[in-house]
């Protein structure tokens, strides 16, 4: 019994020293846009698919864009906890545009095969260094926006990811230091054109990876202190309304320490910078037959003849694609 209450009181203890560290309520960071506001503008959502608190109107000295507000560190930080728990107005989501939480990073770098799941889907041995290529800055676009389909491509598919916000410069980062660098996590759709990335240019990833609107992010950048656990996380992308992926973060290969030590090894992290780190089974190219975000050939003469078509092995233009993590929300796009 003795024993036994020594532990209760410890454990006590201990929560009372963590308790002055955890945030009250999540800090969901976001960029966005209204109509009585000029430019871009800083926020926080009020929850998970909650309204907005203008975090500019709270404090106009903060910047109004992420990689500004990221440069500033643990000053800009506390800033936002203030207004967080200020219970502030709260604009309502119908009111406001919102813009991927980080834009104009310094680099968006990506990971390929860094879940054990899609590679055994792709019958491919599991990696035992991270794969890394990258996607442009410009290829970004909001948690709402349009992917646009380029005529350029036949076979453009999703890839649900989870984003890493470096939140602190770095370079050559022990893996043990490495989450001292991170600002938090975003929901990603790393859109793909498979035609340019496995057969033409070489075979070189990047081209097909970063067309203009194919990376959308958002709807915010939830602070690590905020997420329970990032490598424990569901999951999921449906493509109108059809899970198409469905895993857990806990299937990463390599997980997010392990690939910020490893990048820094070869580039200097910035403030804003993007880590896409792969993506689950469930992707189109390797379903049989295929399934591609193109329009099917056979679809406006159907239309125009009130036939109804069979499931076609591409999907119809105006496909919308949903992408969705735990704790973190979901983004939604329209393929256009």
């Amino acid at each position: 019994m003795l024993a036994s209450g020594r532990r209760r009181l410890l454990t006590a203890l201990l929560q009372a020293q963590r308790w002055p560290f955890q945030p009250s309520r999540d800090m969901r960071l976001v960029q966005f846009q209204a109509p009585h506001l000029t430019g871009p503008h800083l926020g926080l959502e009020s929850e998970n698919g909650g309204g907005v608190i203008n975090l500019n109107a709270f404090d106009p000295m903060l910047p109004k864009t992420m990689v500004e507000f990221l440069e500033q560190g643990e000053a800009a930080l506390s800033v936002a906890g203030r207004a967080l728990a200020a219970q502030l107005p709260v604009l309502p989501r119908s009111e406001v545009t919102f813009l991927a939480p980080v834009t104009r990073p310094d680099k968006v770098v990506c990971v390929g095969m860094n879940y054990v799941d899609h590679c055994k889907e792709q019958n491919v041995p599991v990696p035992k260094e991270p794969i890394i290529f990258s996607k442009f800055a410009s290829s970004i676009v909001g948690p709402y926006d349009e992917v646009v389909l380029p005529p350029e491509s036949q076979e453009v598919d999703w890839e649900v990811e989870l984003a890493v916000v470096i939140g602190k410069k770095g370079k050559h980062i022990k893996a043990t230091d490495a989450m001292a660098h991170v600002a938090g996590f975003t929901v990603a759709h790393d859109v793909s054109a498979r035609d340019w990335q496995m057969r033409r240019n070489g075979k070189q990833w990047l081209l097909g990876k970063t067309f203009d609107t194919f990376c959308p992010l958002g709807p915010a950048l939830v602070t690590k202190d905020s997420v329970a656990d990032p490598h424990n996380l569901k999951i999921c992308c449906r493509v109108n309304g059809e899970v198409v992926q469905s895993s857990n973060t806990n299937q990463m290969v390599f997980k997010t320490e392990e690939l910020i030590a490893w990048i820094s090894q070869f580039v200097t992290l910035y403030p804003g910078d993007i880590i896409l780190t792969g993506t689950p089974p469930g992707v189109g190219v390797f379903r049989k037959p295929p399934v591609f975000l193109k329009m099917c050939v056979c679809a406006h003469a159907c239309r125009t003849k009130g036939l109804t078509a069979s499931r076609p092995t591409l999907l119809q233009k105006g496909d919308e694609v949903q992408c969705e993590i735990e704790e973190l929300g979901v983004i939604i796009n329209k393929v256009v």
